[in-house]
């Protein structure tokens, strides 16, 4: 780890208020998030079996579905949910977008390792619409819908749209899978419950760690005959590990501690986004957000944005947003803002406060 980093992080461990973002945790703290999933005076798993089947069973019933197969990482999840619809249809293309995980995130992993084909579901900021589907002009396998799309900034469908994209998907044949890593925090914007969510859908990845404040690991789930293929096929990749429960119980601690506690947080973001949005020169989108997560750019160099929110939390024991880059805009940088538990703490009013007080650091 860099100095610079290490710096970044003490800062805003030892931050009093912190407006996007969770505080950064020691192993020490891990390991109390793991007591806080389960008994750890109970055997763990050995290949699959004890804790794993736990949080497989408590995903699957807050998804509706058959079954739900938990896997180290994301990408291998992604992975086996493509190629499933490959072989099942005999179809070896996969409707994605450009910006989506799979070929932003993940190497391209479903054509350098499962031998797939891309086609452009859509070039626009979001996800496909039902008529760009009707019109993609060659059979595809799987059509995938990130929920919500991350690189095109936190957006997502309404509830409408969707429903019409999983029409016009299976109207051409193709199967419907939801890169859902945070499907978590979409169900207020699509008006929806999880399970009526993932219903539109015939396998649904999910995350641990994005939104839920695990430590790693993914469900992909979907019928009986998709999680009896993912655990064979997890096994050829190297997914079945001989024991996961640190993973899991932080998992099953995240599912009791921050997923009731979502809705609020997308609450909040639309009133802090709000409040970001009158500062000086600052622009947010999607105004208001359609999750807890939304971008900021401000009219300043990432390094100077950087260097300043730094000194301030140094100072003033306070974090405003890190992870600045500059934006394809001269002489902006943009953020993702995380709205969490420490956030629900902040009013409009001390949004503005703070603001002007970076504002001033720049000027």
């Amino acid at each position: 780890m860099s100095d610079e980093r290490l710096r970044r992080l003490n800062a805003m461990r030892d931050c009093d208020r912190i407006l996007s973002g969770v505080r950064p945790k020691t192993m020490r703290d891990r390991i109390a998030d793991i007591e806080a999933g389960g008994d750890v005076d109970e055997w763990p798993d050995f290949y699959g079996d004890g804790p794993v089947e736990v949080l497989e069973e408590r995903v699957a019933g807050l998804l509706g579905t058959q079954a739900a197969v938990f896997f180290p990482t994301g990408t291998m999840a992604q992975q086996v949910a493509l190629r499933y619809g490959a072989d099942r249809t005999g179809i070896p293309a996969a409707a994605l977008h450009p910006l989506g995980h799979q070929e932003v995130h993940e190497r391209h992993a479903y054509a350098e390792l499962t031998g797939l084909r891309g086609v452009r579901s859509t070039t626009e900021r979001r996800n496909p619409t039902a008529a760009e589907i009707a019109r993609l002009g060659e059979p595809v396998s799987t059509v995938v819908v990130e929920l919500p799309m991350r690189d095109a900034g936190f957006v997502l469908p309404s509830w409408d749209e969707l429903v019409a994209v999983a029409k016009a998907a299976r109207a051409i044949g193709a199967r419907v899978h939801f890169d859902g890593a945070r499907i978590w925090e979409s169900t207020p914007h699509l008006g929806h419950s999880l399970r009526e969510v993932a219903a539109l859908a015939d396998s649904v990845y999910v995350s641990f760690y994005k939104s839920l404040d695990g430590i790693s690991g993914a469900v992909l789930a979907g019928t009986e005959d998709l999680g009896d293929y993912a655990r064979a096929w997890r096994h050829r990749y190297g997914g079945t590990i001989f024991q996961q429960w640190p993973a899991v119980l932080a998992a099953l601690a995240g599912l009791d501690r921050e997923l009731p506690r979502l809705p609020d947080y997308v609450r909040h973001a639309r009133a802090i986004a709000e409040a970001l949005s009158v500062l000086p020169g600052a622009k947010v989108f999607p105004q208001p957000p359609h999750t807890h997560q939304f971008r900021l750019w401000l009219p300043f160099s990432a390094d100077a944005i950087g260097a300043a929110v730094l000194a301030m939390a140094e100072r003033d024991g306070v974090w405003f947003a890190g992870g600045w880059q500059d934006a394809d805009v001269p002489g902006y940088a943009v953020t993702e803002v995380t709205i969490a538990a420490h956030a629900l703490e902040w009013t409009a009013a001390d949004v503005a406060e703070v603001g002007a007080r970076l504002l001033a650091e720049l000027t």
